[in-house]
């Protein structure tokens, strides 16, 4: 079916874009724009005598532009720099502005008279420029004078401060002192004062006895009043000054019986081992075939000669040429991470920390290579400490895919043939459980003290102390933190060591708490409560004694040590004791 509507034909027109180019153009909106007509029918177009006024316009336009062409020199003009410069300059056609000029003699340009006939170069331009830096060179040596002798006038006028560079406030005066400077200017002002009334009676013999009396209740009134004391009226005395002169006494007494509780250290016999008498521990355990009894000592006498023969070189980081001790502490702060995420055993970490100083200290090992000696270390360890020890794979992923496997098991075969395969390491966790059990099992002595035994992963300058010594000292630095300064006939029994030999070492693990944190996987990980926030613990101890960053020497701060602890344990029974008897009395009343 066909429409009788005619069909529309769609036009398009033209329109003006916007140039891609210009990323600040602006869109318009299009506009319909004209095509230009072509010459030829413009010119078809005057000829029929069909011109209109936009075409007459052009015309008249185009003609003017090419007789002003036709004018223009042939070389292209400059623009002007400076209208009055262009003013002053001579025209060189004859008549016309230029030859009024001529006659013109003086000119002023900027504020300066030039006076010249005809002017042909930019000379004035010159002369001026050099006015104004003459003038500015001028001012800026007046500011200066201005400024140096106002500088000098303040100097002069400025009075210095005798406290300006004084820390501390001066002290106040006394009252004491006060009232005694003030009692004496005042008698010397009654002395002058009877001195010129003597005077005066003697050149006037008019005055009488009743000026003397005068002047006397004047001088007795300006003295300072006194409470006559009688034998029932007790003396005034200032309760601040009771409370300081008890004060003071309570110090005096404290450093009497510090100074007595050093001396008494210092004569009383050191603990030993042979010396002394011990108690047989072992004897209980006959019944636990677990604890071997039988054997248990002969264990760890062998242990102690084995310890001999798995330590490491401790000066080993001399020998390498990339790796420094900081390189060492920080590889080990992050196995200890790493042992923490697997939640390995303590023996596995002091074993891999073993086995990296003693390959090390055989082998020369670049610092592209040390974190795969770390991770074949502990993965070495892992295998022989643990029952169920992680796979190649779990290293991997904790080392962040660095190496391959085949890199892991190829240096884990390397290491075990560079070191004989011998892993009879003595474990310092073994010591250390031997000596708790002289300690009656105190787990916070125990749980400190493993916090201050695994020190010895991250300070280098335990390398060369034995496990047995290591678990030793822990021990006895943990005792004496929290209060235990006795060092009983059997822990030295049981642990070997007297308590001198304990001292140099347990000095090291001391100023390593001193130090400012550098571990942080190390510091957090005994932070937590399930360590009885060792770490925090012991700095508070350590920093409450001395600040931070001093190297202590405890040979002469153990008796200071030893004589606080006494006093404190004497004073917290005393403080019991009062409790005890108040408590008492209240349930009497």
């Amino acid at each position: 079916m066909s429409s009788n509507i005619p069909t529309r034909r769609i036009t398009r027109t033209t329109r003006t874009t916007t140039a891609k180019d210009n990323e600040n153009a602006n869109a318009r909106p299009s506009r319909i724009t004209t095509r230009a007509k072509p010459a030829a029918l413009t010119a078809a177009t005057t000829a029929t005598g069909g011109t209109s006024r936009a075409t007459a316009g052009t015309a008249a336009s185009r003609a003017k532009m090419n007789d002003t062409k036709a004018d223009a020199p042939a070389g292209k003009r400059k623009r002007e720099a400076l209208g009055e410069v262009t003013s002053l300059v001579t025209n060189n056609k004859p008549g016309g502005k230029g030859k009024d000029k001529e006659d013109i003699k003086k000119e002023k340009f900027d504020g300066v008279v030039i006076k010249s006939k005809v002017i042909t170069t930019r000379q004035p331009l010159r002369t001026v420029a050099g006015t104004r830096q003459t003038t500015r060179t001028t001012t800026t040596t007046v500011q200066n004078r201005t400024l140096e002798e106002v500088k000098e006038e303040t100097e002069v006028i400025k009075v210095p401060d005798e406290n300006a560079m004084v820390i501390d406030p001066p002290a106040p005066a006394l009252p004491s002192i006060t009232v005694r400077r003030s009692m004496v200017s005042k008698e010397t002002a009654a002395a002058s004062v009877r001195h010129s009334t003597v005077h005066a009676h003697r050149r006037t013999s008019a005055r009488s006895t009743i000026v003397q009396r005068q002047v006397v209740e004047e001088v007795e009134a300006s003295r300072v009043f006194k409470k006559r004391r009688t034998s029932s009226d007790a003396p005034q005395e200032d309760p601040a000054a009771i409370e300081e002169a008890r004060l003071l006494a309570e110090e005096e007494e404290a450093a009497a019986r510090l100074a007595a509780e050093i001396e008494a250290y210092a004569e009383e016999p050191e603990a030993d081992s042979e010396g002394s008498q011990w108690e047989d521990l072992d004897a209980d355990d006959v019944d636990d075939p677990l604890m071997v009894s039988e054997y248990v000592v002969e264990i760890f006498n062998y242990l102690k000669q084995v310890e001999a023969t798995t330590m490491p070189n401790p000066n080993y980081m001399e020998s390498q040429k990339e790796l420094a001790w900081k390189m060492r502490g920080i590889l080990t702060d992050w196995l200890i991470q790493v042992h923490v995420r697997f939640r390995l055993l303590p023996e596995t970490l002091f074993l891999c920390v073993n086995i990296i100083d003693r390959f090390l200290s055989a082998r020369v090992v670049s610092l592209a290579k040390l974190q795969l000696v770390g991770v074949t270390c502990m993965f070495i360890a892992a295998k022989f400490e643990e029952v169920v020890a992680p796979s190649v794979s779990h290293f991997l992923m904790c080392a962040d895919a660095s190496y391959t496997e085949s890199e892991i098991l190829q240096a884990e075969r390397y290491v075990l043939k560079t070191l004989d395969w011998n892993m009879s390491y003595p474990n310092p966790v073994h010591y250390l459980r031997r000596i708790s059990k002289a300690d009656e099992y105190n787990v916070r002595v125990r749980t400190l003290a493993k916090y201050l035994l695994e020190i010895q992963c991250l300070e280098w300058r335990l390398i060369a102390a034995p496990p047995s010594l290591m678990a030793a000292a822990a021990i006895w630095l943990a005792r004496l933190a929290l209060g235990m300064e006795n060092w009983t006939p059997n822990l030295a029994h049981y642990s070997s060591y007297c308590e001198s030999a304990l001292v140099p070492t347990a000095n090291l693990m001391l100023n390593y708490i001193l130090k400012p944190i550098r571990h942080d996987s190390f510091h957090k990980k005994y932070a937590g409560k399930r360590y009885f926030k060792s770490s925090v613990y012991m700095r508070d101890w350590a920093l409450t004694r001395w600040e931070e960053g001093t190297q202590v020497n405890l040979y002469k701060e153990l008796p200071r040590l030893k004589a606080e602890i006494r006093l404190e344990r004497q004073a917290e029974e005393l403080r019991m004791q009062h409790e005890g008897e108040s408590q008492a009395e209240h349930l009497e009343v």
